[in-house]
């Protein structure tokens, strides 16, 4: 590899797998990303504040914790170098807890959820689950947010014996999202389940229960990400989708060579119910960073236009590895595998953001790279998902492309990828971010 000659793939995989288990909660992959710009030179900016900005300089802008768009001003003139843009997003499928969550029913204490996008529920199923999140908390200045993860096995989602359920291995597992889906948390007492719930989080949050206002709370699985094969080839791990995106891009921003572009980072919330919020891909958050970095520079809107038309977005999500147990489910002349390269996606219908000409782009920098390239279409006569490509894209006026590594079992609690192919995305994003092709 032209860019990564000496690096170490495991290396790489233990740093992301870290990275996911630090992060259990959009929140607290907020919180893990700014950490590591601040200890890279990275200064945070408030929306509130006037910017000042000037060419290397490195800043970022955080919204309700959990997403973060970072940049490094380039040495070129922005209204001809425009801007190279990596889009990944925080959020994971899963399960809320909600606001009244619990209550007792019978001797037992349970916790009431939401789904959350489109996990697959059934691998919630008999794991070591707990609770990570944020909290607003009562203070003499008004509410302020406290991160919170419990984390030790606190919850569970039991099967019910086969003896119980006799076609579930035909038929398959599958929970009623009001009745069957609540976790068990605990043996009911004479303590009320609300404040027992809030205790449990007060001690956590080092507040009094009282002064717990509200709460966003995610149920994670405890077990720690996991080489796996016999070479150690694999990695498993829980949020893959799309944690490992954030994680390559970060990581590709922090390494990338000084730019003549402005290069960014975006990492948003809530891509997986849609994007549609003030700090979703499909809100102003990236377009009021980009037009704020531009006016700190001295363009004025024309400028600003002229810098978006010289720009360029990937998006960066995961992709559907073929799986051999299941060859009926892949467009046969389209499938790709782990340990092969990242994915440039395309979709007829838009679906994803990737045309010829970026697909080419894609093409000449990962030649660049040196690092193998797939290309992947969805089986046509089966639905195809989505990403903040298309609808960045169309925001911003910009040509964009959709990649991604290519994984097994997405939106499961336990996902798999391949140790190699995340080097592989790091060396592509930063070849990207740092003026290639």
């Amino acid at each position: 590899m032209n860019d990564n000659t000496t690096v170490d793939f495991s290396a790489n995989a233990r740093q992301l797998l870290d990275f996911i288990d630090q992060s259990p909660s959009p929140w607290h992959a907020g919180h893990s990303i700014t950490a590591r710009l601040l200890a890279a030179g990275f200064r945070c900016l408030e929306e509130g504040e006037v910017w000042t900005l000037e060419p290397g300089d490195r800043a970022f802008v955080v919204r309700g914790n959990s997403s973060v768009v970072a940049f490094t001003v380039g040495e070129g003139v922005l209204a001809k170098a425009g801007f190279r843009i990596v889009g990944a997003h925080t959020d994971s499928p899963g399960l809320r807890v909600k606001p009244r969550g619990a209550h007792a029913e019978g001797s037992m204490l349970r916790l009431g959820v939401e789904v959350y996008g489109g996990p697959i529920l059934a691998t919630f199923s008999d794991r070591d689950l707990s609770l990570a999140g944020r909290l607003c908390v009562r203070g003499e200045a008004g509410a302020s947010v406290r991160l919170v993860c419990i984390p030790e096995a606190l919850v569970r989602l039991p099967n019910l014996a086969i003896h119980m359920n006799r076609e579930v291995n035909k038929d398959g597992l599958k929970f009623n999202k009001q009745t069957e889906l609540p976790l068990l948390l605990a043996m009911a007492d004479e303590l009320p389940a609300d404040e027992r719930l809030r205790a449990l989080l007060a001690a956590q949050a080092d507040c009094e229960p009282k002064d717990i206002l509200s709460w966003e709370l995610s149920v994670f699985d405890t077990q720690p990400g996991a080489f796996w094969g016999p070479a150690r080839e694999f990695i498993a791990d829980s949020q893959l989708d799309n944690l490992a995106s954030c994680h390559a891009g970060l990581s590709a921003l922090l390494d990338a060579d000084a730019p003549e572009a402005v290069a960014v980072a975006a990492f948003f919330d809530h891509e997986e119910i849609g994007s549609e919020s003030h700090k979703g891909a499909d809100g102003a958050l990236l377009p009021d960073v980009l037009e704020r970095i531009a006016l700190a520079l001295g363009l004025d809107r024309a400028g600003y236009k002229r810098a978006l038309a010289g720009s360029f977005l990937i998006s960066a999500d995961m992709a559907h590895a073929y799986h051999p147990n299941f060859p009926q489910s892949y467009e046969p002349q389209h499938q790709v595998f782990v340990n092969k390269g990242p994915v440039i996606k395309t979709n007829a219908c838009g679906r994803y953001a990737t045309d010829a000409e970026a697909a080419a782009r894609v093409i000449h920098l990962c030649e660049q790279a040196g690092v193998p390239y797939q290309q992947y279409v969805h089986r046509t006569d089966l639905g195809c998902g989505s990403t903040i490509g298309p609808m960045t894209a169309a925001r911003l006026g910009i040509s964009a492309a959709d990649i991604g590594n290519p994984m097994w079992a997405m939106h499961s609690v336990r996902e798999s990828s391949g140790v190699m192919d995340h080097t592989h995305m790091i060396a592509l994003l930063r070849r990207f971010l740092s003026g290639g092709a």
